[in-house]
Formats: structure tokens, sequence, C-alpha cells
């Protein structure tokens, strides 16, 4: 029979049992006649279904395999299926033609360590009081002084390892944690600390990507690229890792600095870049391409073990592309159209690519164009799992399950997001907060309180600032930040009482 079919006949059988009134309308014997053919074939449809779900559902896979990857660094066009002109990437390319491609995702903090909390947790960097790179750093003549602020993430909070080790799952951690509490002991707020089984780190004695001895400092003198290390111990857990489900974070070190690609794709690179293009560095160039056959390494493992359709794909990165420190132009990166990089309020400080792949829940080869954020992380991996027990999950989640844009990507999630970076950074600019609703952006800089408002739609590269030619938009949406930074208990930047115009620059030692 069908699928139509059944669904409806059950609608027929629901209809008349809720509303036995209108069972008068139809001859009673003929009414009767198809609650009872209708029971008996939903009964013998659960029989033949053994369990599974049934077809009249939508179908979602079992407890899925979460494989989870995490670009640090990686600007918003940093792929070839966001629009790169020189980076080659075959398989994150594959991946999004078979998964859902989000154009409109964030990182909730355009530095490394408050992302990477909020993906940790599914909270907002401000709410968590960690706001900055760990350890951060101080600029004692700004015109601003910095708040304290938590520089490590604390045990009171549930993370999604955690949560998911709590209900079965095999958990790993690979590469790059960025989380330790600066000052106090590593081992006392790693990975194993936060939820997971295992927790494969840079090999001490590594320089750079460099791994001599690869990684045995008994072994034979060579040199292996610190990428290549971590994907074969990412290997060994999946192949480890078969009968339960498992959570494999993937925290890729590249293509942070230093710029220091594998010497075969540096030299192929140098031979590909062209005068007139966005992306022209063929050593940051390497470190994508081997980031991406990473990917494809760990991709064709899941085809191997015969689980790629019951494993959940994430990839996204940790901010935007840097490509200024100090105000001086570096050539890493671009990330044009968007403006500017890591560290900035603009979109390219943390609009990033993101790819999602769920076989049979997402929609092969699709587009998103709903705004996301790594907040949105925590609580959508949480419903895939279907992770029960809500005591061991945070209750103060900011983000939002994507589930409703997996499986329909044309859907609206009908809330705004928030930025709070009372810092400053090298890579940008001065302390500011900010707000996305809709096709508006608004950025307070908290230094002059000056306010930029754009339309992203129309002005992706945030080149026409409309606060007044929009002042109505404009107050409406800085009305809503300042709600919300009282919602959250945002700590704020004061006046320093030491500024020093001349030396405004200088970045002290000592970490605030």
């Amino acid at each position: 029979m069908h699928l139509q079919s059944r669904q409806r006949i059950a609608a027929s059988v629901v209809f008349l049992y809720r509303y036995p009134k209108l069972q008068g309308k139809y001859n009673g014997m003929y009414s009767r006649r198809i609650i009872k053919t209708g029971m008996c074939l939903i009964m013998l449809f659960m029989i033949i279904s053994h369990g599974r779900l049934a077809e009249a559902i939508e179908k979602t896979p079992d407890r899925p395999n979460i494989l989870f990857l995490l670009a640090d660094d990686l600007g918003w066009t940093g792929l070839g299926c966001f629009g790169s002109d020189l980076y080659e990437t075959p398989h994150l390319d594959q991946l999004a033609e078979t998964g859902l491609k989000f154009t409109n995702a964030y990182s909730a903090c355009t530095v490394c360590s408050p992302s990477r909390a909020s993906i940790m947790t599914g909270m907002y960097p401000a709410r968590l009081r960690l706001t900055d790179f760990i350890a951060g750093q101080n600029r004692p003549f700004a015109k601003l002084r910095i708040p304290e602020w938590t520089k490590g993430l604390n045990h009171s909070y549930v993370t999604i390892a955690e949560a998911l080790r709590n209900d079965g799952y095999q958990t790993a951690h690979v590469g790059k944690w960025h989380l330790h509490h600066a000052g106090r002991n590593p081992d006392d707020y790693g990975p194993t600390q936060h939820g997971f089984d295992v927790d494969i780190a840079k090999p001490k004695g590594t320089r750079g990507y460099r791994l001599q001895s690869g990684g045995n400092p008994n072994g034979e003198s060579k040199s292996e690229y610190l990428t290549d290390y971590l994907t074969d111990q990412a290997l060994s857990f999946i192949d480890k890792a078969q009968e339960n489900p498992f959570f494999l974070y993937f925290a890729y070190h590249v293509p942070h600095t230093p710029i220091d690609g594998r010497d075969d794709l540096v030299a192929k690179y140098r031979t590909k870049v062209r005068d007139g293009a966005v992306h022209k560095n063929p050593k940051y160039a390497a470190m994508v391409t081997s980031m991406d056959d990473s990917v494809g390494r760990l991709l064709g493992r899941l085809e191997h073990h015969g689980i790629t359709d019951n494993t959940l794909v994430i990839f996204t990165s940790d901010n935007g592309g840097l490509t200024q420190r100090y105000g001086k132009l570096d050539g890493f990166t671009d990330n044009y159209p968007l403006r500017r990089g890591k560290g900035s309020a603009y979109e390219g400080g943390v609009r990033v690519p993101a790819i999602i792949r769920w076989p049979g829940v997402t929609p092969p080869a699709s587009q998103c164009d709903e705004p996301v954020s790594t907040i949105d992380y925590y609580p959508t991996l949480l419903e895939a799992a279907r992770c029960d027990g809500s005591e061991t999950h945070n209750q103060k989640i900011d983000g939002t399950s994507l589930g409703t844009l997996l499986r329909d990507p044309s859907q609206s999630l009908d809330r705004n997001l928030f930025w709070h970076y009372p810092h400053y950074h090298a890579g940008g600019d001065s302390p500011y907060g900010a707000i996305r609703s809709g096709p508006w952006r608004l950025i307070e800089f908290y230094e002059d309180d000056a306010i930029e408002l754009y339309d992203l739609n129309a002005d992706p590269g945030e080149n026409h600032n409309l606060a007044g030619v929009q002042p109505g938009i404009a107050e409406k949406l800085h009305q809503q930040l300042d709600s919300w930074r009282a919602t959250v208990n945002a700590q704020m930047p004061i006046p320093n009482p030491d500024h020093d115009s001349d030396k405004a620059q200088q970045v002290s030692k000592k970490r605030k």
C-alpha cells in the first residue's frame, strides 16, 4: 500500500474517533467498516514496521553518530563551495553537495575561545562571561578598561560531550581545545574533565605544524604534518567506536597562524596563484587543502564501516579569517565580499562557512539562508541524539535547535542573534556589541557609543551605514541589544583613568 493511502486511512480513523457526531453523515455500517479496516491496517503496519519509525512519519535515523569538524580561523569564503577562487576543497564541496549549506552561519564571537565555549554549552559567551580568547590581552592605556572575565570553561556547565556521554555516547576530542583556565593546571580543565572519554591533542615538542619523529621523540627522525597526525588518531577512534554511537569533535588547528602548509601542497599552489585573485597565499591555501584531505579521509572511513547513513556531520569555523593585525594587512586570506576579519566587529569576523549532512533528514545539495549561530549546535545535537534527562543539560540554553531547518531549509527561526565583545583585539576594532535581526545588523562601538546599521541583503560588505537614514530601525535594534545585555548580565568596559592616546595600542605582557 502506498504511503499516501496509509496516511489517508489513518487520518480518517482519527477524524471519525475525534468527531463522533459527524459519523451520522456517513452510513453507520460504512463508517464502522472504515474504522475497523483502518485500525487493522494500522496494526498490521505497526507489526511490519518491527519497531522502526513508520514511513507515515518523517523518517529520522536512529541515534546518529556525530562527527563535528571545526576549522580554526576559516573565513566565510574559505571553501570552494563558498566561493574561493584558489582553495581546492573537493571533499567539503562534496559534503555540501550531499548535505545542507548555510549561507548565513555565524560564530558567537569574533575570536576563538568564546565561540568554542558556545559550541560546548549552547550559551552566549556574554552569559558565560568567557568573552575573549584565552588568556586574552590587556591594553593598559586604551580608552576603555576591559571588564573582569572568565578565562576558562568552568565545570559548572554541562558540555555537549557530557550530555551525550550521559546518554550512552562514546566521546572523543581531537585537536585544539583552547578552553583551559589560564594560570591553572590544564589537566584540571581539559577535555577529559568536560565529558570526553578520549583527548588527542597536539603532541608536546611540536614546532608549529611539524611533528618531529612523527610525534615519537624516540623514533626515527622525520617531520609529520600535524593535521595528518591528528587525522590518523581520529580514524583510529572511529575504527574502535562501533558498539555505541559516538561523538567525535575534531577541532583543527588550521588555518590558524603560523601559516605553514605541507610542502607538496605549497609547491602546487605557487603555480596556481594569479594576479587579481581574492585568495593568493599559497601557504594558507595548502593549509585549507590539508584540512579538506583530512575531511575526505574521515568521510571515507565512515563509508568503509557502513555508517555514513547514520552519521550526522557538521562542519564550521570558530570565527572569520584573519586578514590583519595591529592595523596592517597580513595577506593571509581575504573574506571578500565581507568586511574585515577575525577580531573585528564586522561580518568578516563572525560569518563563517557551515555545512550539515544528516542522510534521511537534510535534503541533498540544499541551501539555507536563515541566520544560525554556534550557540545552536548544542540543542540541535541533543535533539538529534534524543537525549533524555534534562537535569543533565544546561538550563539556560541560548541556542535554538536547527531541526526544523535541517528538514526544511526554507523555514524561519524568527529570532535575533547577538554579539558582545568588550575587548580590544589585534585584528579588529574597539569593544563592541551587535545584533542581527532579519536583514539588519546593528553595531554599537563602546568607546564612543557610535551606532552603525547595515542592510545585509543589499549590502553584505557593510559599506553603507544607514543609521542616519533609518533612525527608527536603529533605535529599535539598539533597545533590543540593550535588553539582551541586561538579560545575560553582560559585563561592560568602563572608562580608563590611565588612558593615553599615544600609548593606546601598547599591549601589556600582564594578562588582565
